[in-house]
């Protein structure tokens, strides 16, 4: 994610985000985790998503929104916000088992 060292992403467990085909998913990074509710946009030609959220932030409740596309066939861009706080873009590759 931007606006955070990739060390900090990692505080707790590597930071991840998850779409799944049934329009929920799932995020990790810092020590925020969250759970999002999707739907299936176009974005300048591009498919992605438009997503609102909701988890916890070092035992807090939390919610916000967010958005992704698909950049190219492995990367996904986007947006993610914090209700009434913070934000920040990010850039996610797929994991793969070496990283």
């Amino acid at each position: 994610m931007s606006g955070w060292g990739h060390d900090a992403v990692d505080l707790v467990e590597p930071g991840f985000i998850e779409f799944a085909k049934d329009g929920t998913g799932q995020f990790g990074f810092i020590a925020v985790r969250g759970w999002l509710d999707c739907r299936t946009v176009e974005r300048d030609g591009r498919t992605g998503v438009e997503f609102t959220w909701e988890g916890l932030d070092e035992g807090d409740q939390v919610s916000g929104r967010g958005w992704a596309i698909l950049a190219d066939d492995e990367t996904v861009e986007g947006h993610l916000f914090f209700h009434m706080g913070d934000d920040s873009s990010f850039r996610a590759e797929p994991f793969t088992p070496t990283d």
